[in-house]
């Protein structure tokens, strides 16, 4: 199952369209959203129709697209065009990977939209490549650190094959040790906002047949002090060049639980999450998203009338929290020394030996 994808059909006038998951109606209803008009894919964003790291920056890419092909259609100049394709860069302001996949393929588009749309397909072939290849490094830096024979792992959020193009980063850790044998149970925060753990993270874990439960957030840091799990693994949406990681709240009282107890904590994301132009945490801005998600529940007012809800997306775990970061290129380990900057060097001299 797909999160978002090209279909080169589906378009007006002949021209293709992204193809999203809305992931807004799951796990109940399974259906798509066929957007060819760059204000629908700022709508799908927005509403978290398509959204997780990964999934963003594909989105960013592909919206480039469907600026050229929406201007061609209407008659814009290339300044509206321009406009356009920042509009889907600057949809949400936490994930580095919606700018990231715009700036990919940007620069092509002097070379026309077919050049485009193949920089866009690429972004969402070497997403899945990274995520299965940071899940395989990920899962042998736990198998090496952990004498457990089957583990009991908690995780935040959803960050599987609905959150990327596929496969998942966080949930592609679980599903590498669900297929070597090595996974006993995944504890699953609901994760506010949207319950995105209970309704897309489970939905992804029974899928699967992998076994899970799903907890309230508040009772993440009592699961870990308890002892009932060995690890706790997480995405995120940004990554300072310290170490610092965004992802979404609550993701903090987690790290501080597991350096308490004493078991790893552990961030994987596709390098394209690692923004080496932050020095730290402290200039992510955080998404604050509407107050109604707290106070009401499908349109059902919760709190009194006059009470204003607070609904940050994001926290920022400190790197002193943070005992692994899980990348293609390698893992990084911003508690012990190796650092997102000896990663990066990996990364260069991978790509230049490419």
């Amino acid at each position: 199952m797909l999160a978002i994808e090209w279909d080169d059909t589906a378009g007006r006038d002949g021209h293709g369209a992204v193809r999203v998951l809305d992931q807004t109606l799951l796990p109940v209803t399974t259906a798509y959203r066929v957007i060819d008009r760059v204000d629908d894919l700022v709508a799908a964003i927005a509403e978290l129709a398509v959204r997780g790291a990964p999934a963003l920056g594909v989105a960013g890419a592909m919206g480039v697209v469907l600026a050229m092909d929406e201007g061609l259609r209407k008659g814009w100049g290339e300044s509206d065009v321009s406009a356009a394709v920042d509009r889907v860069r600057h949809a949400r302001p936490t994930a580095v990977n919606l700018a990231w996949g715009v700036d990919q393929v940007r620069p092509l588009m002097p070379e026309g939209r077919d050049a485009v749309l193949a920089a866009a397909r690429r972004v969402a072939r070497e997403d899945e490549e990274a995520n299965r290849q940071l899940s395989r490094l990920g899962a042998d830096w736990l198998l090496d650190r952990l004498d457990r024979r089957r583990l009991r792992v908690l995780t935040h959020c959803n960050t599987g094959a609905l959150a990327t193009s596929a496969w998942g980063t966080a949930l592609g850790v679980i599903r590498e040790l669900h297929h070597r044998n090595r996974l006993e149970l995944v504890y699953a925060d609901e994760t506010r906002p949207l319950l995105q753990g209970s309704r897309l993270t489970a939905f992804e874990l029974a899928a699967e047949g992998i076994p899970h439960v799903v907890q309230a957030d508040g009772a993440a840091a009592s699961t870990v002090l308890r002892g009932l799990v060995d690890l706790a693994v997480v995405g995120a949406d940004r990554i300072a060049a310290n170490g610092d990681a965004a992802n979404k709240i609550g993701t903090v009282g987690v790290a501080l639980a597991c350096r308490d107890a004493g078991i790893p904590f552990m961030v994987a994301a596709p390098w394209s999450t690692v923004d080496l132009s932050m020095p730290d945490g402290s200039g992510i801005e955080i998404e604050e998203r509407p107050g109604e998600e707290v106070t009401e529940l499908a349109g059902i007012r919760l709190a009194p009338e006059g009470t204003r809800g607070f609904n940050p997306a994001f926290d920022v775990t400190p790197a002193r929290l943070v005992d692994a970061v899980a990348t293609e290129y390698g893992v990084a380990e911003p508690r012990s020394g190796r650092d997102l900057a000896e990663i990066r060097a990996l990364a260069l001299g991978a790509a230049a030996s490419m």
